[in-house]
């Protein structure tokens, strides 16, 4: 089999139970690889993100990609400050990032590194299989993956599902990998493997990131600021909507701030779907129902991250003619929930959203930027035939004692099912 490949990194003799196997790598890389350090010391060890990047460069990996990840974010907070702005790009989704990497080795020859959380390998399998794989176009890439939802961490469902199946999704496309250490003295040695993988294989090998590797590092970069928070303008458009109205709202911190104002208001959770995870998937869901429900009002509650996501969404909108949807799409011009990296939706001057929903088939489109526009806007929208949009530009940032759902994803799911059923 391809054991040449794979060698010092995972096993795929038949041999092997699976589940033992995994057990293995896991925990004898922290058993055997640091230098006899105890448990307790190595729980206090972090990576700084400045040691990583420079260590990068000496393997000739200085050109970067990706779409940010909490458990990235003071790394990829580092490069957005310290790389030049030539040599980063926030792709829009993980697929994007893969092409851009193999459009850069095409032009240089060179590897380029490809950051992401751990869910988006679904966006990345296409092209890292009819694209960069051996038996194609053969295209190494060093890919940084943080770990959500890895085996004995608490997290959200959607990424505990996530989590269990990573290594699982990575041996099934051939793709080796290691777990990135905090111990700085280890880094060179995996990194050494890495590059000799990409020069000799010429094609993708992986790093697996786990949380809190990171030492902190704060993004410099100027944040958005306007007249409206998100948090406020999400709530004034809530306040705005009539009892029967069906509301999908996108993923992250707009979903926690949703479900905390309905918990301060006294109300219940049943008239909204909350898209935990799917990113950029809000707005097809909630043309699902839009298409079944022709006698509702659909309201999608979107974020420019997530929308940038899978931008065609907006074109199977437009040309649906579905006169019920409502699109509200809340720009503040960054990544909120993984760190405030910047989106291109950021650049108000060159970016348009409204020109891509009209474009798209959209009957009309309207921008919001301070209370009085937002009021006026969600008068328009609710009298309009839809499919229709409304973009509340807002400042940048969250409250950082935000909370999480605390009903479980199906309680959520079959509350709103009975919701959407009674009218």
């Amino acid at each position: 089999m391809a054991a040449p490949v794979f060698r010092r990194i995972f096993s795929l003799s038949n041999s092997i139970p699976k589940k033992f196997e995994v057990s293995v790598r896991t925990k004898s890389f922290y058993k055997h690889n640091l230098n006899g350090m105890d448990s307790a010391k190595l729980a206090d060890v972090k990576l700084n993100p400045a040691s990583l990047y420079t260590a990068l460069d000496a393997i000739d990996v200085n050109y970067f990609c990706g779409v940010p990840d909490s458990l990235l974010k003071d790394f990829c907070a580092f490069v957005t400050d310290n790389a030049p702005q030539e040599n980063h790009v926030i792709t829009a989704n993980e697929g994007n990032a893969v092409g851009l990497a193999a459009g850069y080795h095409l032009a240089t020859g060179k590897s380029a590194m490809v950051y992401l959380q751990n869910s988006g390998l679904g966006n990345m399998v296409n092209p890292l299989m009819s694209l960069a794989a051996p038996k194609v176009y053969s295209i190494p890439m060093l890919l940084l993956v943080g770990w959500r939802g890895e085996p004995g961490v608490k997290d959200e469902p959607q990424h505990v599902t996530q989590g269990l199946i990573t290594n699982d999704m990575l041996e099934s496309m051939r793709i080796p990998y290691e777990e990135l250490p905090s111990d700085e003295t280890q880094l060179m040695d995996i990194l050494e493997r890495s590059r000799k993988h990409m020069q000799d294989k010429k094609s993708p090998f992986c790093l697996l990131v786990r949380s809190k590797t990171f030492t902190p590092y704060k993004l410099t970069q100027n944040k958005i600021k306007l007249p409206l928070t998100r948090e406020y303008a999400l709530q004034r458009v809530v306040d705005l909507l009539s009892e029967s109205d069906i509301i999908v709202s996108t993923t992250g911190m707009l979903s926690r701030e949703l479900f905390e104002y309905r918990v301060n208001t006294g109300k219940g959770h049943e008239r909204e779907f909350l898209t935990v995870g799917s990113m950029g998937h809000a707005s097809s869901i909630a043309l699902g129902i839009a298409l079944q429900k022709p006698e509702r009002q659909i309201v999608c509650l979107d974020g420019d991250g997530a929308a940038l996501m899978h931008l065609g969404s907006m074109a199977t909108v437009g040309q649906s003619n579905s006169t019920n949807f409502k699109h509200i799409l809340f720009n503040n011009g960054a990544h909120d929930s993984v760190g405030g990296q910047p989106t291109e939706a950021r650049n108000f001057d060159s970016f348009s959203f409204s020109k891509i929903a009209i474009g798209s088939g959209y009957k009309k489109t309207y921008v919001a930027t301070t209370e009085e526009e937002l009021k006026h806007g969600m008068k328009e929208l609710m009298m309009a035939d839809g499919p229709v949009l409304l973009e509340i530009r807002t400042s940048t940032g969250s409250r950082s004692n935000l909370g999480r759902p605390t009903r479980t994803t199906i309680e959520n799911k079959e509350d709103f099912m009975d919701f959407i059923s009674q009218y």
